[in-house]
């Protein structure tokens, strides 16, 4: 009998696509008639203010929501025109001239102008905004200091509206990486009426993300917001681009649970995971014309240590615990060898560059190194408690660390399993010991991971402060008059934050989604970057026939 449902070839319990058989129509065939994708995204976001969040979850929808000056070519990766429809680089490499689009709206129907960009770079910048991102603006001519309260007046910070639609922007050293920070949400011009409406520039979780209030500036707007159900995203007619733009809309779903998600995507409910379990992997590997699709990745999955809290804060522990990971064999058992062993943060050939590797798994000097801390055999070791975000993938992994810890060192180590928010509160506030953590790459170039752990850097989240890292990074490489003079900085300072351990690098990402085959226009590239503005649906697509 031949079926016209897809339900055929089953692998183990797995069909190898997803479309409902006899439940009514799913939502693959509904959103590849109407134009709607139909995404998972991971978790809630926190939040929709570009200058607050940061995470990857909220990074989809607001990179759905907003544009930058410039954008990414997916296939490329190269900046693009964005909301600047042409940039000048001044010979020196110090003055970026941005173009503005005249065509460049908001989705209330105003002019975007040159002066959107000011005020809200003034905003982000503000030290009672807590923009845990500022440090990407960093590269512009006093931003830092105006940034850390050293300079109040932001008219010496290096951005002008030089008319409606003329931004120039000032550097302290030439960046070569500048204009791929336009692409990333901290940078977004946001509007001002609507934000003051609801209260102060710098006020957080204000009103003024809701449905019913949010003006946004990209492809599309937001449509609908169901707390942990579902956000929904329509085409925005005011886009300058818009007769490109070939989706309807995206519904982007809070899946946490990735069991879950690839269940939804094995019943027609999703055309896009976020991610896929570990243990189905080899199961998606071995089908023919397999949805799942695997690709290099710019990210480093960590764990963060608090170098304040005891015993952390002996940089013996430290080294201790990073010692006695077995990253190819997690790699090989948890991971399914879909990852590659980390033993630095910055991923290797980020754009030619190496970082150093000083360790392997060595447990017999890990004990030693314990013992001379003052607990000889885990001995009298007090309670460390690991922390995670609700994952099963996560859970996997702490476990394992958790079991390599007690058989190399002989120390208990607890496991604390929190929701997304909590997890991000828990992480900026430091209230953790070891707490894990993952760093996809704003940018291709090894700045993106280093700048991570300047003293005082939002996203440093462990106590480590270093003024020669710091000088090294925030000096001595932007000063760099070649690419080789440039690694030479970074791989001095990356010697020295391994050295000091206030991360353990665990592994080097791979991006894993399951995608529809009826998904068109969404290239793997090194960042995982998705510009829903190439990506669209063929309505046309039916499951291949198929004999009983």
């Amino acid at each position: 009998m031949r079926l016209r449902c897809l339900k055929a070839l089953l692998l183990g319990s797995i069909p190898v696509l997803l479309l409902a058989c006899g439940g009514g129509e799913s939502n693959v065939v509904q959103g590849n008639r109407d134009g709607i994708l139909h995404y998972g995204n991971g978790s809630e976001p926190q939040g929709l203010d570009p200058h607050v969040v940061t995470g990857v979850p909220e990074n989809h929808i607001i990179r759905a929501l907003f544009e930058g000056l410039a954008v990414k070519n997916p296939y490329t990766l190269e900046p693009e025109p964005g909301v600047a429809e042409s940039w000048d680089i001044s010979e020196d490499g110090r003055t970026v001239t941005f173009h503005i689009n005249p065509e460049a709206k908001w989705s209330n129907g105003e002019a975007m102008t040159a002066q959107d960009y000011v005020w809200s770079w003034q905003r982000a910048l503000n030290p009672a905004m807590g923009n845990l991102y500022a440090y990407m603006l960093y590269p512009v001519r006093n931003a830092e200091v105006f940034a850390t309260g050293q300079l109040d007046d932001f008219s010496q910070v290096g951005v002008k509206a030089l008319d409606d639609l003329t931004l120039q922007v000032t550097l302290n050293e030439r960046t070569p990486y500048f204009i791929q920070l336009m692409d990333h949400y901290s940078t977004f011009a946001l509007h001002r009426a609507t934000i003051e409406k609801f209260g102060k520039a710098t006020d957080r979780f204000t009103r003024w993300t809701r449905v019913e209030n949010i003006v946004s500036n990209g492809a599309f707007r937001l449509k609908e917001w169901q707390l942990n159900r579902r956000i929904v995203v329509e085409k925005s007619e005011t886009y300058w681009d818009r007769d490109k733009v070939r989706l309807n809309g995206v519904v982007f779903y809070p899946t946490e649970n990735i069991v879950s998600e690839e269940r939804m995507f094995r019943v027609g409910q999703l055309h896009y995971t976020q991610s896929i379990p570990l243990d189905k992997i080899p199961v998606y590997r071995a089908m023919e014309n397999s949805p799942y699709v695997q690709a290099p990745y710019l990210g480093t999955y960590y764990f963060l240590i608090n170098t304040k809290r005891p015993p952390v804060d002996d940089v013996r522990v430290r080294q201790a615990l990073s010692l006695a990971v077995d990253r190819d064999k997690l790699n090989r058992t948890v991971l399914q060898g879909s990852n590659v062993a980390a033993y630095s943060i910055t991923p290797p050939d980020t754009l030619g560059y190496y970082p150093p590797k000083l360790f392997d798994y060595d447990p017999e000097k890990a004990r030693a190194l314990l013992a001379d801390a003052g607990y000889p055999d885990g001995g009298g070791f007090p309670p460390l408690e690991l922390t995670y975000n609700t994952s099963e993938s996560h859970r996997k992994i702490a476990v394992a660390l958790q079991q390599m810890w007690k058989d190399a060192l002989n120390i208990k180590v607890t496991l604390s399993n929190q929701e997304w928010k909590v997890y991000l509160d828990s992480v900026t506030q430091m209230e953790f010991q070891i707490a894990r953590r993952g760093w996809i790459g704003d940018y291709v170039d090894p700045n993106n991971f280093l700048d991570l752990f300047i003293t005082g850097g939002g996203n440093n989240n462990t106590g480590f402060a270093d003024p020669r890292y710091d000088e090294m990074i925030l000096r001595l490489a932007p000063r760099a008059k070649t690419r080789e003079e440039r690694y030479a900085i970074f791989l001095e300072a990356e010697t020295i934050l391994m050295e000091q351990m206030p991360i353990i690098p665990i592994y080097t990402y791979t991006s894993k989604h399951l995608i529809h085959p009826s998904v068109k226009g969404l290239p793997s590239n090194l960042m995982d970057s998705l510009n829903l503005k190439y990506v669209w649906l063929d309505a046309e697509w039916e499951p291949e026939e198929a004999s009983d």
